[in-house]
């Protein structure tokens, strides 16, 4: 793992071009360009906010907890909509250079990554318009680093499967919406700890790295507090098991990938 993240260093400056490259293709020949990260977070905020409006009143603070788990959702969202490509769609790339194929994906997790953290502007105007003053600032490099390990760990396995198994970019809209409903995106924790579940199935709630991920930045943005510290440390362990285990099965597998592609 050391020597891998050594040689991922040694070439920073093909990952710096990766980043870009990625983030030019993103919105190439768009309208509106970058302002497509903030307008599809604010339009899925809209849908949600009129179909809860319709089935009950939206109180302030539900609203809140959907504002701030959309937007932190959408990075997920993003990276593992793109992880499948990241190494069929380089194929050219992969058979006629040599570097570390781990860099593919990560550069695709990066350049999310910077349209996440300028999306987090829209996120400050809303949570001072309401009146929160943000907190807990030390904790914000933890949850983003969380929230890297998280992206990057599933975009390696699922980049590397794709190879073998084209079927791997079908199935991942399928399993990142039931993994949006069984994270508290839409909802707060406390609905899940307050319900008549067994007692093991409510441990097993933070097994779901996403769930102390929001619940950390909704700490940070509207200074709700933070679950037990257990729970926070079972969520974040989780995150950093996800990169590790993401990281070791694309090492195994990239050996063929050029006979593959």
């Amino acid at each position: 793992m050391r020597a891998l993240i050594e040689e991922i260093f040694s070439r920073h400056e093909l990952l710096h071009i990766l980043v870009v490259r990625n983030i030019k293709i993103r919105y190439k020949e768009s309208v509106l360009g970058f302002l497509w990260s903030l307008v599809n977070p604010v339009l899925l905020i809209g849908i949600y906010a009129l179909f809860l409006g319709i089935l009950g009143r939206i109180e302030g603070k539900s609203f809140e907890i959907l504002v701030t788990g959309v937007f932190v959702w959408q990075y997920v969202s993003l990276c593992l909509g793109d992880s499948a490509g990241t190494i069929v769609g380089n194929a050219n790339l992969i058979k006629k250079s040599a570097f570390p194929r781990l860099i593919l994906p990560f550069s695709m997790v990066l350049a999310n990554l910077v349209n996440f953290l300028l999306s987090l502007v829209v996120v400050l105007v809303f949570v001072l318009c309401a009146g929160h003053i943000p907190g807990l600032w030390l904790w914000l490099p933890v949850m983003l680093l969380a929230h890297v390990a998280v992206c990057a760990g599933v975009s390696f396995f699922l980049a590397a499967a794709n190879v073998y198994f084209r079927d791997v970019q079908q199935v991942t809209g399928l399993l990142t919406m039931a993994w949006f409903f069984l994270s508290p995106v839409l909802y707060s924790p406390e609905l899940v700890m307050k319900s008549g579940l067994a007692p093991w199935l409510k441990a097993a709630f933070f097994l779901n790295p996403m769930t102390g991920i929001l619940c950390g930045y909704r700490a940070i943005l509207l200074g709700y507090p933070l679950p037990p510290m257990s729970d926070m440390a079972l969520s974040l362990g989780m995150a950093a098991l996800i990169l590790i285990l993401g990281t070791l099965v694309f090492q195994r597998l990239e050996k063929r990938f050029s006979d593959e592609l």
